[in-house]
Protein backbone atom coordinates (compact mmCIF):
# COMPACT_ATOMS: atom_id res chain seq x y z
CA UNK A 1 0.00 0.00 0.00
CA UNK A 2 1.28 3.75 -0.86
CA UNK A 3 1.80 6.47 1.23
CA UNK A 4 -0.49 8.44 -0.61
CA UNK A 5 -3.42 5.26 -0.04
CA UNK A 6 -2.21 5.01 3.55
CA UNK A 7 -2.79 8.73 4.00
CA UNK A 8 -6.31 8.65 2.23
CA UNK A 9 -7.59 6.19 4.37
CA UNK A 10 -6.42 7.94 7.37
CA UNK A 11 -8.02 11.17 6.32
CA UNK A 12 -11.76 9.17 5.52
CA UNK A 13 -13.34 9.27 8.50
CA UNK A 14 -12.41 12.86 9.41
CA UNK A 15 -14.24 13.80 6.21
CA UNK A 16 -17.13 11.67 6.95
CA UNK A 17 -17.30 13.24 10.39
CA UNK A 18 -17.47 16.10 9.25
CA UNK A 19 -19.86 15.71 6.52
CA UNK A 20 -22.15 14.00 8.87
CA UNK A 21 -21.73 17.22 11.15
CA UNK A 22 -22.86 19.39 8.27
CA UNK A 23 -25.71 17.55 7.08
CA UNK A 24 -27.10 17.16 11.07
CA UNK A 25 -26.11 21.22 11.15
CA UNK A 26 -28.51 21.27 7.87
CA UNK A 27 -31.26 19.28 9.17
CA UNK A 28 -31.50 21.01 12.61
CA UNK A 29 -31.37 24.39 11.57
CA UNK A 30 -34.50 24.12 8.80
CA UNK A 31 -37.42 25.98 10.81
CA UNK A 32 -39.20 22.79 9.51
CA UNK A 33 -37.55 20.46 12.00
CA UNK A 34 -37.48 23.21 14.99
CA UNK A 35 -41.31 23.14 14.20
CA UNK A 36 -41.42 18.94 14.18
CA UNK A 37 -39.69 19.07 17.52
CA UNK A 38 -41.35 21.73 19.39
CA UNK A 39 -44.87 19.52 18.69
CA UNK A 40 -42.86 16.75 20.10
CA UNK A 41 -42.11 18.10 23.17
CA UNK A 42 -45.56 19.49 23.19
CA UNK A 43 -47.01 15.93 23.24
CA UNK A 44 -46.40 15.20 26.53
CA UNK A 45 -47.57 18.91 27.81
CA UNK A 46 -50.83 18.08 26.18
CA UNK A 47 -51.34 14.66 27.90
CA UNK A 48 -50.05 15.47 31.30
CA UNK A 49 -52.14 18.07 31.52
CA UNK A 50 -55.09 16.11 30.52
CA UNK A 51 -54.40 13.74 32.96
CA UNK A 52 -54.36 15.97 35.72
CA UNK A 53 -57.79 17.79 34.81
CA UNK A 54 -59.35 14.45 34.54
CA UNK A 55 -57.93 13.15 38.16
CA UNK A 56 -58.10 16.63 39.45
CA UNK A 57 -61.41 16.05 41.46
CA UNK A 58 -60.18 12.52 42.71
CA UNK A 59 -61.26 10.48 39.60
CA UNK A 60 -58.92 8.11 37.70
CA UNK A 61 -56.98 8.56 34.68
CA UNK A 62 -58.93 6.05 31.64
CA UNK A 63 -56.04 3.23 29.73
CA UNK A 64 -56.89 5.24 26.92
CA UNK A 65 -53.76 2.37 25.16
CA UNK A 66 -56.10 0.83 23.30
CA UNK A 67 -54.45 -2.16 22.42
CA UNK A 68 -51.22 -0.92 23.91
CA UNK A 69 -49.94 -0.75 27.15
CA UNK A 70 -51.99 0.96 30.05
CA UNK A 71 -49.00 3.50 31.52
CA UNK A 72 -51.80 6.64 31.39
CA UNK A 73 -53.86 5.32 34.01
CA UNK A 74 -50.27 4.58 35.98
CA UNK A 75 -48.95 8.62 35.90
CA UNK A 76 -50.86 9.92 38.40
CA UNK A 77 -48.91 7.49 40.80
CA UNK A 78 -45.40 8.37 39.59
CA UNK A 79 -44.65 11.20 37.04
CA UNK A 80 -41.83 9.14 35.43
CA UNK A 81 -45.01 6.93 33.21
CA UNK A 82 -45.82 9.98 31.41
CA UNK A 83 -42.39 9.66 29.77
CA UNK A 84 -43.54 5.63 29.01
CA UNK A 85 -47.36 6.97 28.10
CA UNK A 86 -45.81 10.22 25.97
CA UNK A 87 -43.77 7.76 23.81
CA UNK A 88 -46.33 4.82 23.17
CA UNK A 89 -48.99 7.99 22.11
CA UNK A 90 -46.33 9.50 19.46
CA UNK A 91 -44.75 5.97 17.91
CA UNK A 92 -47.49 5.15 16.01
CA UNK A 93 -47.82 8.55 14.46
CA UNK A 94 -46.10 11.83 15.22
CA UNK A 95 -42.14 10.30 15.65
CA UNK A 96 -42.37 8.43 12.43
CA UNK A 97 -43.85 11.26 10.42
CA UNK A 98 -41.38 13.26 11.72
CA UNK A 99 -38.80 11.04 10.88
CA UNK A 100 -40.66 10.63 7.20
CA UNK A 101 -40.49 14.01 6.87
CA UNK A 102 -36.85 14.64 7.50
CA UNK A 103 -35.89 11.23 5.65
CA UNK A 104 -37.82 12.38 2.74
CA UNK A 105 -36.55 15.23 2.04
CA UNK A 106 -32.67 14.37 2.78
CA UNK A 107 -32.12 14.07 -1.04
CA UNK A 108 -34.70 15.10 -3.24
CA UNK A 109 -35.33 18.27 -1.18
CA UNK A 110 -31.00 19.29 -2.06
CA UNK A 111 -32.51 18.27 -5.85
CA UNK A 112 -35.29 20.17 -5.22
CA UNK A 113 -33.50 23.52 -4.20
CA UNK A 114 -30.14 22.80 -7.42
CA UNK A 115 -28.15 21.89 -4.22
CA UNK A 116 -27.30 18.23 -4.95
CA UNK A 117 -24.90 18.77 -7.65
CA UNK A 118 -22.98 20.98 -5.93
CA UNK A 119 -22.48 18.76 -2.95
CA UNK A 120 -21.32 16.25 -5.64
CA UNK A 121 -18.63 17.88 -7.12
CA UNK A 122 -16.97 18.56 -4.03
CA UNK A 123 -14.62 15.19 -2.89
CA UNK A 124 -17.14 13.66 -0.88
CA UNK A 125 -18.36 10.70 -3.41
CA UNK A 126 -21.93 9.73 -3.66
CA UNK A 127 -21.40 6.48 -1.01
CA UNK A 128 -20.23 9.06 1.66
CA UNK A 129 -23.06 11.70 0.99
CA UNK A 130 -25.86 9.29 1.36
CA UNK A 131 -24.42 7.56 4.45
CA UNK A 132 -23.65 10.55 5.36
CA UNK A 133 -27.15 11.69 5.26
CA UNK A 134 -29.01 8.61 6.68
CA UNK A 135 -26.91 9.11 9.92
CA UNK A 136 -28.10 12.56 10.35
CA UNK A 137 -32.03 11.18 10.00
CA UNK A 138 -30.94 8.54 12.28
CA UNK A 139 -29.50 11.29 14.64
CA UNK A 140 -32.81 13.03 13.88
CA UNK A 141 -34.19 9.67 15.55
CA UNK A 142 -32.46 9.46 18.43
CA UNK A 143 -33.30 13.37 19.17
CA UNK A 144 -36.79 13.57 18.26
CA UNK A 145 -37.42 10.86 20.59
CA UNK A 146 -35.05 12.42 23.42
CA UNK A 147 -37.02 15.66 23.05
CA UNK A 148 -40.26 13.46 23.57
CA UNK A 149 -39.00 12.07 26.65
CA UNK A 150 -37.40 14.48 28.28
CA UNK A 151 -40.14 16.81 27.81
CA UNK A 152 -42.23 13.83 29.59
CA UNK A 153 -40.06 14.04 32.44
CA UNK A 154 -40.22 17.37 32.99
CA UNK A 155 -43.94 17.51 32.80
CA UNK A 156 -44.07 14.44 35.11
CA UNK A 157 -42.05 15.94 37.70
CA UNK A 158 -44.07 19.45 37.37
CA UNK A 159 -47.83 17.67 37.47
CA UNK A 160 -47.20 14.69 39.74
CA UNK A 161 -45.11 12.95 42.57
CA UNK A 162 -41.87 11.09 41.60
CA UNK A 163 -40.58 7.96 43.70
CA UNK A 164 -40.20 3.84 43.31
CA UNK A 165 -41.73 2.70 40.04
CA UNK A 166 -43.89 -0.22 40.14
CA UNK A 167 -43.69 -1.98 36.94
CA UNK A 168 -46.63 -3.67 34.78
CA UNK A 169 -45.23 -6.62 36.44
CA UNK A 170 -46.03 -5.42 39.90
CA UNK A 171 -42.38 -5.18 41.42
CA UNK A 172 -41.33 -2.01 42.21
CA UNK A 173 -38.17 -1.31 41.89
CA UNK A 174 -35.86 2.22 42.70
CA UNK A 175 -36.57 5.32 41.14
CA UNK A 176 -33.19 5.56 39.46
CA UNK A 177 -33.86 2.32 37.91
CA UNK A 178 -36.84 3.15 36.50
CA UNK A 179 -35.16 6.40 34.86
CA UNK A 180 -32.70 3.87 33.46
CA UNK A 181 -36.07 1.55 32.30
CA UNK A 182 -37.25 5.02 30.48
CA UNK A 183 -33.67 5.87 29.12
CA UNK A 184 -33.54 1.99 27.67
CA UNK A 185 -37.18 2.92 26.26
CA UNK A 186 -36.48 5.90 24.25
CA UNK A 187 -32.80 4.22 22.79
CA UNK A 188 -35.27 0.85 21.59
CA UNK A 189 -38.24 3.29 20.25
CA UNK A 190 -35.96 5.56 18.30
CA UNK A 191 -34.12 2.29 16.83
CA UNK A 192 -37.39 1.59 15.93
CA UNK A 193 -37.50 4.04 13.44
CA UNK A 194 -34.77 3.11 11.93
CA UNK A 195 -36.58 1.17 9.03
CA UNK A 196 -38.72 3.88 7.91
CA UNK A 197 -36.12 6.17 7.87
CA UNK A 198 -34.40 3.93 5.46
CA UNK A 199 -37.24 3.49 3.69
CA UNK A 200 -37.87 7.53 3.37
CA UNK A 201 -34.36 8.05 2.02
CA UNK A 202 -34.99 5.15 -0.80
CA UNK A 203 -38.20 7.40 -1.51
CA UNK A 204 -35.79 10.43 -1.67
CA UNK A 205 -33.55 8.93 -4.11
CA UNK A 206 -36.17 8.55 -6.18
CA UNK A 207 -37.85 12.32 -7.23
CA UNK A 208 -36.62 15.22 -7.31
CA UNK A 209 -39.56 17.09 -5.50
CA UNK A 210 -38.89 17.29 -1.75
CA UNK A 211 -42.73 17.64 -0.91
CA UNK A 212 -43.68 14.38 -2.94
CA UNK A 213 -41.14 12.36 -1.26
CA UNK A 214 -42.39 13.40 2.25
CA UNK A 215 -45.95 12.91 1.32
CA UNK A 216 -45.13 9.86 -0.10
CA UNK A 217 -43.07 8.56 3.05
CA UNK A 218 -46.12 9.63 4.96
CA UNK A 219 -48.46 7.97 3.30
CA UNK A 220 -46.95 4.72 3.44
CA UNK A 221 -46.80 4.93 7.02
CA UNK A 222 -50.23 5.64 7.12
CA UNK A 223 -50.97 2.75 5.14
CA UNK A 224 -49.14 0.50 6.60
CA UNK A 225 -50.63 1.59 9.68
CA UNK A 226 -54.01 0.84 8.63
CA UNK A 227 -53.04 -2.30 7.24
CA UNK A 228 -51.47 -3.16 10.83
CA UNK A 229 -54.69 -3.22 12.38
CA UNK A 230 -56.85 -5.10 9.83
CA UNK A 231 -57.73 -8.94 10.89
CA UNK A 232 -57.90 -10.01 7.58
CA UNK A 233 -53.90 -9.48 7.02
CA UNK A 234 -52.67 -10.62 9.93
CA UNK A 235 -50.38 -13.02 7.75
CA UNK A 236 -48.27 -10.15 6.40
CA UNK A 237 -48.73 -8.41 9.56
CA UNK A 238 -45.31 -9.46 11.29
CA UNK A 239 -43.51 -8.08 7.86
CA UNK A 240 -44.59 -4.88 8.16
CA UNK A 241 -42.25 -2.47 10.31
CA UNK A 242 -44.34 -0.65 12.86
CA UNK A 243 -45.88 -4.42 14.04
CA UNK A 244 -43.30 -4.49 16.73
CA UNK A 245 -42.95 -0.84 17.91
CA UNK A 246 -44.87 -1.36 20.93
CA UNK A 247 -42.34 -3.85 22.29
CA UNK A 248 -40.78 -1.64 23.98
CA UNK A 249 -43.01 -2.07 26.91
CA UNK A 250 -41.97 -4.76 28.13
CA UNK A 251 -39.02 -2.84 29.47
CA UNK A 252 -41.19 -2.13 32.05
CA UNK A 253 -41.51 -5.66 33.54
CA UNK A 254 -39.40 -7.98 35.63
CA UNK A 255 -38.20 -9.91 34.16
CA UNK A 256 -38.08 -8.34 31.20
CA UNK A 257 -39.36 -10.06 28.03
CA UNK A 258 -36.89 -9.76 24.93
CA UNK A 259 -38.53 -11.96 22.44
CA UNK A 260 -40.98 -9.24 20.50
CA UNK A 261 -38.28 -6.52 20.92
CA UNK A 262 -35.66 -9.17 19.41
CA UNK A 263 -38.35 -9.88 16.42
CA UNK A 264 -38.15 -5.39 16.44
CA UNK A 265 -34.64 -4.91 16.26
CA UNK A 266 -34.29 -7.98 13.25
CA UNK A 267 -37.20 -6.64 11.39
CA UNK A 268 -35.57 -2.99 11.33
CA UNK A 269 -32.32 -4.26 10.58
CA UNK A 270 -33.95 -5.92 7.49
CA UNK A 271 -35.52 -2.69 6.37
CA UNK A 272 -32.50 -0.63 6.72
CA UNK A 273 -30.43 -3.73 4.74
CA UNK A 274 -33.48 -3.30 1.61
CA UNK A 275 -34.22 -0.31 1.56
CA UNK A 276 -30.49 1.13 2.66
CA UNK A 277 -29.26 -1.02 -0.20
CA UNK A 278 -32.06 0.29 -3.26
CA UNK A 279 -31.27 3.57 -1.96
CA UNK A 280 -27.35 3.23 -2.38
CA UNK A 281 -28.56 1.22 -6.23
CA UNK A 282 -30.11 3.94 -6.98
CA UNK A 283 -28.46 7.24 -6.02
CA UNK A 284 -25.01 5.94 -7.06
CA UNK A 285 -25.90 5.33 -10.43
CA UNK A 286 -28.45 8.61 -11.31
CA UNK A 287 -28.15 11.04 -13.69
CA UNK A 288 -28.06 14.11 -11.12
CA UNK A 289 -25.92 16.41 -13.40
CA UNK A 290 -28.08 16.56 -16.38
Amino acid sequence: MSQADTLTRSVWPIRSLGLFRSELVTVLRRWRTLALLAVLAGVPVLIGIAVRIETGDGGSAGGGGGDGPAFVALITNNGLFLVFASLAATLPFFLPMAIGVVAGDAVAGEANAGTLRYLLVAPAGRTRLLVSKYASVLAFCLIGTLVVAVSALVTGALLFPLGDVTLLSGTTVPFSEGLLRALLVALVVAASLTGIAALGLFISTLTDSGIAAMATTVGLLITVQIVDTIPQLHAVQPYLFPHYWLSFADLVRDPVYWDEMRSNFQLQALYVAVFGSAAWARFTTRDITA
